[in-house]
């Protein structure tokens, strides 16, 4: 039997009246795909951003997708990223070909070792196996350590891709995540439950002119209208195929709810934070321990993970789990080692691959984080948390 009121969601969209009407206006006029609307969000997003440009998609994955098609990573290359992401980082690189591989993460951070990835170039470097391609997790929305990656990067010549699915609104070294200043392209996911909403979609940012003019093209089946296959006739069915690209496409719809989402990041990242506050504060005494990130990098709190001292609460995670449910609070988990995955188990990997990574696995939580949640939602959840974890 549950207890306590409504199921409190751990995640979930905030659609607001002006984004209702923001939609039903398109629905209204005259295109409901590839009109004026999902221009004027990529400019909104590249002005947020900081970033020359952005170009919409019609998910996360498949940004992540054009990223590494753009990119032109095919079965010679070498992708890594961390351990600790949702599936579709990896999976962006299998598609086109390559092999992956995984960073374990740091304690504090949850986000990739900078210090272990660093021993590991130094190895790939001694066996002639260097990546082409580092894609680096923002997890949470906690930034990760750009500068000293970008260091690296140029140490071992490797390119620097962001899955900045969960940090739009992030910060790192007062530039916004997204902004590319130590990357050559950047990701973002709209999803329900990320910090602002498409339905589905995503978006990349890039300052590399052309990098945005290849993926625009293979985001719509590798299709253009060069002029340079121009036979000296200007109809407007002289479209022509460059590249095998994908209908990769983002609709009118979902971009004029993200377009007045956009105008909102700052206060529900705003929101994220003072919830994530109080949660640290409030639990501080109890036998959980937080994601810490450093003083120049602001998150965007898409996630509050907590890491449960197993050895003091004497319960399991599984246990702690159920009874959040029964509680009626929706906690999740985010992630389970990508390398655990029976497919990718398949391809080779083992248990204890990263060893973090599975600690990791047996002790972390993310508890409710999102700015529709009631100050008697917040106070459900610390309550509940004392008396399961006390």
């Amino acid at each position: 039997m549950t207890k306590g009121g409504k199921m409190i969601q751990y995640g979930r969209q905030l659609i607001e009246q002006e984004d209702i009407e923001s939609v039903v206006s398109v629905l209204q006029s005259d295109f409901l795909t590839q009109g004026p609307v999902i221009e004027k969000f990529e400019n909104a997003v590249a002005e947020y951003c900081g970033a020359k440009h952005a170009i919409a998609a019609n998910s996360a994955t498949s940004s992540l997708h054009l990223a590494m098609m753009a990119l032109e990573i095919n079965r010679n290359d070498l992708i890594w990223t961390s351990a600790i992401t949702f599936v579709a980082t990896s999976n962006a690189a299998l598609y086109c070909g390559a092999t992956v591989d995984f960073i374990d993460i740091d304690k504090q951070t949850l986000n990739l070792d900078v210090s272990l990835l660093e021993k590991k170039l130094q190895q790939a470097e001694a066996n002639s196996n260097l990546p082409t391609v580092l894609i680096v997790v923002h997890l949470a929305g906690a930034p990760a350590d750009m500068l000293s990656i970008s260091k690296l990067s140029e140490r071992y010549n490797f390119k620097v891709v962001e899955d900045a699915s969960h940090a739009v609104g992030s910060s790192f070294n007062s530039k916004m995540i997204g902004s590319c200043e130590y990357s050559l392209l950047s990701i973002f996911s709209f999803h329900p439950v990320k910090i602002i909403t498409t339905a589905e979609g995503g978006i990349i940012t890039t300052n590399d002119h052309s990098l945005n003019e290849k993926i625009r093209r293979l985001r719509t089946h590798g299709i253009s209208r060069n002029d340079s296959f121009n036979d000296g006739r200007e109809e407007l069915w002289n479209y022509f195929q460059e590249d095998l690209g994908y209908n990769y496409r983002m609709t009118e719809l979902s971009a004029a709810l993200g377009l007045t989402q956009v105008s909102k990041i700052d206060r529900f990242v705003s929101r994220r934070n003072e919830i994530s506050e109080q949660y640290k504060w409030e639990l501080r005494t109890l036998p959980l321990e937080f994601q810490k990130f450093p003083e120049n990098a602001k998150s965007s709190y898409h996630l509050f993970i907590i890491r449960l001292k197993l050895d003091q609460i004497k319960k399991t995670k599984k246990q702690i789990y159920f009874e959040y449910l029964e509680n009626n609070i929706n906690v999740n988990f985010h992630y389970i080692p990508v390398y655990r995955h029976p497919f990718y188990e398949k391809l080779g990997f083992k248990k204890n691959h990263c060893l973090e990574a599975e600690r990791y696995f047996l002790d972390a939580l993310s508890i409710p984080v999102h700015p529709g949640l009631t100050q008697d939602d917040i106070e459900r959840v610390i309550g509940t948390t004392r008396t399961l974890v006390e």
